[in-house]
């Protein structure tokens, strides 16, 4: 979870427990040439504790498919189930992970911080829990140094600078 973004880089393949640590990423961008997969049953098992990470991600019966039958699917399939941000040529993969960083470290520590937390947070939360919760955490966020500093930046049409406070 953590405060900072994650960013999976997939590069050859992605199995079993890998695609465990994918999920637990914010972000992931993959070579167009990586082979996923869910293997276990094969073995006589099956990726239990992969499951629970991949239930709120990916579409109910993609998921089932995956696990019932252990066959491994490419990067345009795991995109298309939301399991990647982007699939790109694999001599492109430096280049569109640099990028996708570049877009988030301009950014407010303090906003990305909140808003990871509140993210995690409202997974466990109904839909009116989530807007009282959220609500609660737009007035806290708006009394931060960083959001004083976003707004004088906007309104002197200027880059912020971010003291992550």
């Amino acid at each position: 979870a953590g405060t900072l973004p994650s960013i999976a880089r997939i590069n050859g393949s992605c199995m079993a427990g890998g695609i465990g640590l994918l999920c637990m990423t914010d972000l992931a961008v993959a070579a167009d040439t990586v082979q996923f997969g869910l293997p276990e049953v094969k073995i006589g098992l099956f990726p239990m504790q992969v499951l629970s990470l991949l239930q709120r991600i990916v579409p109910r019966r993609t998921l089932r498919e995956w696990c019932l039958s252990g066959e491994p699917f490419g990067a345009a399939e795991a995109k298309e189930a939301g399991l990647l941000n982007h699939v790109v040529p694999a001599d492109a993969l430096d280049a569109k992970t640099q990028w996708l960083l570049e877009r988030l470290t301009d950014k407010s520590p303090t906003a990305i911080r909140r808003g990871k937390y509140a993210m995690r947070a409202l997974e466990a939360m109904s839909f009116d829990e989530g807007i009282a919760f959220t609500e609660g955490q737009i007035a806290l966020l708006a009394g931060t140094q960083d959001a004083k500093e976003g707004l004088a930046s906007f309104n002197e049409k200027r880059r912020p600078v971010w003291t992550g406070r």
